[in-house]
């Protein structure tokens, strides 16, 4: 886990928050001595919802104010319920003459102020009610004994349903009713790589590295158990799953789900994880739920949603809806239509569930450009592939993915690290193409030309520019002038390859990049007709720029500060002369 904060302290952070949150949503307002944040647009004859907890669950709940969610959100210190006091000042910010819905997570201390607020506010005169809401299924009936259920993030689809109920002028009782559906017709589990950590605070324990804890709660609660050696993403949650779906499982089969049952989906990021990992576990999730279970949700909501502050993990959540509008006696649409309603509620997921028009036109075009791109090919003439240039691309290719650890190393110490990946993915992409029996150059090189420009940074970009022109100016020669293939022809393609490749980039020589090396390389065999020569002069040029002051990429923002990364090699620059190199080696073999 991180233990560095930028607040040494969680003092004061929750009303920065809040008073952050409410300064951008405009139908927010902040009871800062409170810290209640509530809906200033909800009316008194709307049913309010209210709800809360423990702060360092962002956007939870307080990200959930607005029209068709939460009318208040009462925010305690991190990770402890909200007190009564707090609870009562959410009350009187957002009264109903319809009737108030307290929305509670099942926990210990959240329950009894959240209850003792309801008896408060029935005393006042109020119409006051609670929903417990709790669905987390990993521990499972034994486990969690006569506490019942942890409330995870399943909740704030709660939230949204009676949210939206209330907003459409739904009856009191009709939206406590749904509420209460949740505990019947959700279940969630969590899986984590490690603990969060509370700013100011002695770290909790820590995961080893090699493990991840299925079933984890989501204030740091141990989970159902430690999982080691770490096991893949898709085992991990082929696990997760089956707890959640198992019928066999009469310790957790908390809801049945039948193949004709319409299901939700809701994956929440504890806070921790990248948003590039949290789709990608989601689309495994919506993969195995389809190949193990023959379930495809009908909504999908991911993201940041319920956090444990910086936790690295995530929870899924499968909530059936047909059960719930069975026990409503209501439409599956009519519940898709509650989460469909629109809200203004900042943390909600714009999953943009709604129609669309779909444009007959651009469909036609688009099939039209898609045939067009997938004609045969037409250039299946002009001069044959010299079998030495097999042989030659074939070592050149070889040299590069053997180099690709030094190269990533060398990249690691000035960028991200991903010049190696790149130059891998160019040789994988050449290799790809050669046979025994290639087609004419000109197909050949078209056909490699597409698989590199798939390589993504700089460095593909500027090789997939000057392919391209290169294979522009040799079909020329070839095709159009009659030109036989040599040296003399494909020197000069190259030559004019590269100055329309200084079109697109300002890096010349001394700029400590790929240029250092292409650029004398290819002036080089214009000059001298051969191709030993040239490549001499492009290995020689790779090596200069170690020492150079870097002038474009990220290296731009290292110091020259005389440590060991300032003298190695530009990475690009290294990788051109090493592929090369291997060229020369090829066509000598």
């Amino acid at each position: 886990m991180s233990r560095k904060h930028f607040f040494s302290s969680p003092e004061g952070v929750v009303v920065h928050a809040l008073t952050s949150l409410v300064s951008r949503n405009k139908h927010m307002a902040l009871d800062a001595k409170e810290r209640v944040v509530y809906n200033t647009a909800h009316k008194p004859n709307q049913v309010t919802i209210i709800s809360g907890g423990g702060s360092g669950h962002e956007p939870a709940w307080s990200g959930y104010v607005g029209d068709g969610m939460l009318s208040a959100a009462i925010c305690g210190d991190i990770f402890a319920s909200p007190s009564t006091k707090q609870i009562m000042s959410g009350i009187r910010n957002v009264p109903s003459d319809e009737g108030i819905i307290l929305c509670i997570t099942n926990y210990t201390g959240d329950m009894l102020h959240f209850g003792l607020a309801r008896e408060k506010g029935q005393a006042l005169g109020y119409k006051v009610d609670v929903v417990c809401m709790a669905e987390d299924a990993a521990l499972g009936r034994a486990k969690s004994g006569k506490v019942g259920r942890r409330g995870l993030a399943g909740n704030l689809l709660v939230i949204k349903l009676i949210g939206a109920a209330s907003q459409k002028g739904w009856a009191f009782e009709k939206c406590r009713q749904m509420g209460q559906l949740g505990n019947d017709q959700l279940v969630t589990i969590g899986t984590s790589l490690d603990h969060c950590h509370v700013p100011g605070r002695e770290a909790f324990e820590q995961v080893p590295d090699d493990t991840c804890v299925v079933g984890m709660g989501i204030h740091n609660e141990p989970g159902l158990k430690n999982v080691s050696p770490m096991p893949s993403a898709t085992d991990t949650i082929k696990e997760m799953l089956k707890y959640l779906l198992d019928p066999n499982d009469s310790d957790r089969a908390f809801v049945t789900f039948d193949p004709n049952d319409n299901v939700v989906m809701l994956v929440n990021n504890f806070g921790g994880l990248s948003g590039l990992e949290l789709e990608a576990l989601t689309n495994l999730a919506l993969q195995v739920l389809k190949s193990d279970w023959d379930i495809v949700p009908q909504r999908i909501y991911a993201g940041i949603m319920e956090t444990s502050l910086n936790g690295q993990g995530f929870s899924i959540t499968l909530g059936n809806m047909s059960g719930m509008a069975r026990a409503m006696s209501v439409s599956d649409e009519e519940i898709f239509s509650l989460l469909d309603a629109p809200t203004n509620a900042p943390a909600w997921p714009k999953n943009n569930y709604v129609p669309v028009d779909v444009s007959k036109e651009m469909e036609k075009r688009r099939q039209q450009a898609h045939d067009l791109h997938n004609q045969p090919s037409s250039d299946d003439k002009g001069p044959a592939t010299p079998p030495s240039l097999i042989t030659a691309l074939t070592s050149a290719c070889n040299a590069g993915l053997k180099a690709e650890p030094t190269i990533t190393q060398y990249d690691l110490q000035m960028g991200d690290g991903d010049c190696g990946e790149a130059v891998a993915g160019v040789c994988k992409a050449i290799l790809s193409n050669l046979s025994s029996t290639p087609p004419p150059l000109l197909t050949l090189l078209s056909r490699i030309g597409e698989n590199v420009e798939d390589v993504g940074g700089s460095l593909g970009a500027i090789l997939s520019i000057l392919l391209t022109a290169f294979i522009n100016a040799l079909s020329a020669a070839t095709l159009k002038n009659g030109a036989q293939l040599s040296v003399e022809t494909c020197s000069a393609a190259a030559a004019r390859a590269l100055e329309n490749l200084k079109n697109y980039t300002s890096a010349r020589e001394g700029d400590r990049t790929v240029m250092d090396v292409l650029i004398p390389f290819v002036d080089s065999l214009a000059e001298s007709k051969d191709l030993g020569t040239a490549v001499g002069v492009a290995q020689s040029s790779a090596e200069k720029t170690a020492g150079m002051k870097a002038k474009f990429g990220r290296a731009t923002y290292i110091s020259d500060d005389g440590s060991e990364r300032s003298k190695i090699p530009d990475p690009g620059a290294y990788a051109a002369g090493v592929w090369l190199g291997g060229l020369l080696e090829g066509f000598k073999g």
